[in-house]
């Protein structure tokens, strides 16, 4: 479609190009070939009168002019999206569409999973990307490559909406047959005990656990860094090691593994879990009626 002699497409295409500041990468976003990606840089170029993106080494670099329009372009789209949006119904009996989620293996097992298998029979046709978080995680939402980011709520972005999925208490684990389980555990028995920590990727991103207790000055021996939640309790069995995970996790994984579990021995608030979405989301009737389940399916685990 054009618009006083523009394509109105080649907008979303010098979105990409302004964010990605490379043919290449634009060109992959968008699955199109490099030599129809340039060609269309060259049809904006020749638009607009303005070189709009300048080789600089190996990098391009957007002119003062691409600049000044890619918050009007972004507005452009959030209009549009909008738009749509909220001209479009959404029925969960015969929907096809994908909705793609980014979570950690904790909210995968205890949330997303039992949510898709409870869906079969209302929802048959839906289909699910789950990705696990990463440090640009916050680009992919505001470029909207995303549906829902669920998340703790200190992890969520400040410029687009978030809801309260469920708020999620703590325990300790560890093998059942640990002494340490065989009455109530103290902070003293805690911090003796060596202990299994999440970190996150390779720049070792601290979890909601490990940032508060770092935060309270507990001196603990870390004797296991593991890579995500779901691998802290292979490693618990016949040991004295014990962990921080959350309840529901924890619970999971007790009813197939000789695990025990107690409270904290020392205060630590709830882990409120949000669902954050782009603003231009609010009006998705798919996107609500997803939220709505979640929320449901909370409360059926909780």
């Amino acid at each position: 479609m054009r618009f006083k002699g523009l394509d109105l497409n080649l907008l979303v295409l010098l979105d990409a190009l302004l964010e990605e500041r490379s043919v290449t990468a634009a060109a992959r976003r968008l699955n199109l070939s490099q030599p129809a990606t340039s060609s269309a840089l060259a049809r904006l170029r020749d638009y607009f009168g303005d070189e709009l993106l300048q080789q600089s080494g190996r990098n391009m670099l957007p002119t003062a002019h691409a600049l000044s329009l890619q918050p009007l372009i972004r507005e452009v789209l959030g209009d549009v999206e909008r738009l749509v949006a909220a001209s479009s119904g959404f029925d969960p009996a015969t929907s096809d569409r994908t909705f793609r989620l980014v979570g950690s293996d904790y909210i995968f097992m205890t949330l997303v999973a039992p949510l898709i298998a409870s869906l079969q029979i209302e929802a048959p046709g839906l289909r699910f990307e789950i990705s696990p978080p990463d440090p640009g995680i916050v680009q992919r939402l505001e470029r909207g490559d995303i549906d829902l980011l669920l998340t703790p709520r200190h992890f969520v972005s400040p410029n687009h909406p978030a809801v309260a999925i469920f708020d999620e208490p703590h325990v300790v684990i560890g093998w059942n047959e640990n002494p340490i389980f065989a009455g109530e555990l103290t902070l003293e028995q805690f911090l003796d005990a060596p202990q299994v920590a999440v970190l996150f990727g390779p720049t070792r991103t601290l979890s909601f656990a490990e940032e508060q207790m770092r935060a309270l000055g507990l001196q603990r021996r870390i004797d296991v860094i593991a890579p995500t939640f779901a691998a802290v309790p292979w490693v618990l069995p016949h040991s004295s090691r014990v962990a921080v995970l959350q309840r529901r996790l924890a619970e999971v994984f007790a009813r197939t593994l000789p695990l025990a579990l107690a409270p904290l021995p020392f205060a630590m608030p709830m882990m409120e879990e949000m669902a954050q979405y782009h603003t231009t989301r609010d009006r998705d009737a798919g996107l609500q009626w997803l939220l709505g389940r979640l929320r449901d399916r909370a409360r059926v685990s909780g």
